[in-house]
């Protein structure tokens, strides 16, 4: 074989992980986002308060971050392969607990458990693109990854709701358990047993390998840039739905189209910036975005009541600039970390921005209440805490960016 062949053989190889990988990520998304457009109907078939509403929410990230720290600690010991399909099949069965549940205290403890595998799930997805894909092709393998979110809004997000609509909320889960079913038997299947370079070893010297991660500033640079992001984003996330039908004037009918039209939007945007960033750098691609998002950000927080179309502009333009921000970051942090240390590193990023997103969520959950005619008050706060998190985090990409220079 030629170097030409086996060059094409290797990308040919690469664009089945990169696609299965993603598959992955689109269910433990859909999974999480599926909360946001059954807001306004958890709210009424239970009958709970925002609070209660942005609890359901955290739940899932707050259990992804405290079990993803448990998994930081023995996630460089195991096979990736196999410590991947271990935690995708724990998701299934949260996510089938999801689907059975009868009341809101059984859905919490359900989604608590989709969580906290669901969260350590997506750690192994990310450790697996820095794995296999060399870091000069890493940027728009990251972006069809992340584009996972796009295709959940686009594909998933619509059945789900219209499954809701036919029959209830249920449905919706149990759409999620089939499709990560079809994607685990497929991931068994196409992705390599990647190993990793050194023997298990003792819990003490994992926790002394942690500590060793956790302390270096490198490292805390990059775990800062997630968190931050996340901790801006994940306020405003889970109430754009239901801002949409009290503040705005759309009906839960209307709901799909947000995700629909938005969804379309950034699956060809997330193209586009994975591209960008190989070509012209992360940094220059985040410091951009980061500013640009500033806009919707506003927009979508202040929103008076609107037609249907200039709804859908304002949602879209948010999915489109403040979540693609997240393919250069990740992109940024990928290229700061040793190879030896990549799982427990990912896990450890994975917990820390989860535990932000469900912080987050909570405080939105105390800063958002409900006006006498049903409408939600105090969203722009969140707004402004979004906007404030981007602009930091430009300089905090900065940082980052001089990490992956002297490490390359």
């Amino acid at each position: 074989m030629s170097i030409t062949d086996e060059t094409v053989e290797d990308l040919r190889k690469e664009k089945f992980y990169v696609i299965i990988l993603a598959a992955i990520q689109f269910s433990h998304i859909l999974d999480f986002v599926i909360m946001m457009p059954l807001g306004p109907n958890f709210m009424r078939v239970f009958n709970i308060t925002t609070t209660q509403f942005s609890t359901l929410v955290s739940a899932y990230t707050f259990s992804a971050g405290i079990v993803g720290f448990l998994g930081a600690l023995y996630a460089d010991h195991f096979d990736r392969k196999k410590f991947l399909l271990f935690n995708f099949t724990g998701f299934i069965i949260g996510t089938a607990m999801c689907a059975m549940a009868q009341g809101f205290a059984s859905l919490l403890i359900a989604r608590i458990i989709a969580g906290a595998f669901g969260g350590v799930l997506n750690a192994c997805v990310l450790s697996l693109i820095a794995e296999l894909i060399p870091f000069k092709r890493r940027g728009m393998a990251m972006g069809v990854v992340m584009s996972a979110f796009s295709v959940a809004s686009v594909v998933g997000i619509p059945i789900g709701l219209y499954l809701a609509n036919i029959f209830d909320w249920h449905a919706a889960f149990i759409f999620i358990c089939i499709v990560a079913t079809v994607f685990w038997i497929a991931s068994a299947i196409i992705l390599p047993p990647v190993k990793v370079d050194h023997e298990p070893t003792s819990l003490v010297q994992n926790l002394k390998n942690f500590k060793k991660i956790l302390v270096q500033p490198d490292y805390l640079i990059s775990f800062s840039l997630t968190v931050i992001l996340a901790f801006g984003v994940f306020g405003i996330v889970p109430f754009i739905s239901p801002y949409m039908v009290k503040n705005v004037g759309l009906t839960e009918k209307d709901l799909p189209l947000i995700y629909l039209i938005g969804g379309t939007c950034t699956i060809i945007s997330s193209r586009i910036i994975g591209k960008a960033c190989d070509r012209i750098g992360s940094f220059k691609v985040f410091r951009f975005l980061a500013i640009i998002s500033i806009l919707p950000m506003l927009l979508i927080t202040n929103a008076p009541a609107l037609p249907i179309w200039g709804a859908l502009i304002i949602t879209s333009l948010f999915m489109v600039f403040v979540s693609g921000r997240f393919i250069p970051a990740m992109t940024l942090i990928s290229g700061v970390v040793k190879p030896k240390e990549r799982g427990t590193f990912m896990s450890l990023e994975n917990s820390f921005r989860q535990l932000a997103a469900g912080a987050s969520s909570q405080i939105a959950g105390i800063l958002i209440t409900t006006g006498v005619t049903g409408e939600l008050v105090g969203y722009n706060r969140v707004g402004y805490i979004g906007i404030m998190t981007s602009v930091v985090a430009i300089f905090i990409a900065l940082k980052v960016t001089k990490k992956v220079i002297t490490t390359k």
